[in-house]
């Protein structure tokens, strides 16, 4: 591996998942201006994210839509010329 070409500032980041509120704190070089108070008391930065293995289909076994801001009807409406039936 080349030397000086990856990030020295790893920091504890608390990731969520906003479709099932499931949390996991990890390390990372993300930033945020949002915080949140973990269960060891600590406060860390917040990372929000739409989808993790807790909510995803290949996961979980089961079909579960999250539509953020209409994306889902933007797509269709997108490639609604390319749908053969």
């Amino acid at each position: 591996m080349r030397k000086g070409i990856h990030p020295e500032d790893y920091k504890f980041v608390v990731f969520k998942d906003m479709s099932n509120d499931y949390a996991f704190l990890s390390r990372s070089t993300a930033s945020s201006d949002e915080t949140i108070e973990w269960e060891d008391g600590n406060e860390y930065p917040l990372i929000k994210l739409e989808i993790s293995y807790k909510s995803h289909p290949f996961f979980t076994g089961k079909m579960q839509f999250v539509d953020t801001a209409g994306r889902v009807d933007k797509f269709k409406k997108r490639y609604a010329k390319f749908d053969k039936k």
